[in-house]
């Protein structure tokens, strides 16, 4: 669970979580990669004000440490959304509508409900068509209206 950064803090009390990992690797470079995991561990995406701090730490420009961070897709630099919604494009689903439900989806306020949504070819459960998998959990043979309506319940 990331940490709250809504206290006005100063940048170095804002990322202490950070020093255990930087004193580990003595604030040299070679622990770039390290460090950039666990500030996502902790604040749940790269910023732009961490990179820097991240920069600054490992006395290095900012732009290798935004560049390496930019090369892997694992690291994030929005926020993660509160949800995920995944619709199967798989041949079943797709022939019950899957393209449809994705579209509708698509036109909703995903982000307003804060869900990213997605899709994945196939989940395998081909009997459910079609399918969505919300946070891990599969939800099966509904409506868009049903999904948005479930989504919309959702805790914030």
């Amino acid at each position: 669970m990331p940490l709250p950064l809504d206290q006005p803090q100063s940048g170095a009390e804002l990322y202490e979580g950070l020093n255990s990992v930087l004193q580990r690797h003595g604030h040299q470079a070679h622990g770039l990669i390290e460090v950039l995991n666990h500030a996502q561990q902790l604040y749940g995406h790269l910023s732009e004000p961490l990179l820097r701090h991240i920069a600054r730490q490992l006395q290095l420009p900012f732009s290798r440490v935004q560049g390496t961070a930019s090369f892997y897709h694992l690291f994030r630099f929005k926020a993660p959304a509160r949800h995920s919604c995944l619709v199967c494009t798989g041949t079943a689903c797709h022939v019950l509508g899957a393209a449809q439900l994705l579209a509708d989806l698509r036109n909703a306020a995903m982000e307003e409900l804060g869900v990213e949504l997605g899709s994945v070819r196939c989940i395998g459960t081909c009997s459910g068509a079609p399918l969505v998998v919300v946070d891990g959990e599969v939800w099966n043979h509904l409506s868009s209206a049903a999904v948005l309506k479930r989504l919309r319940e959702l805790e914030p």
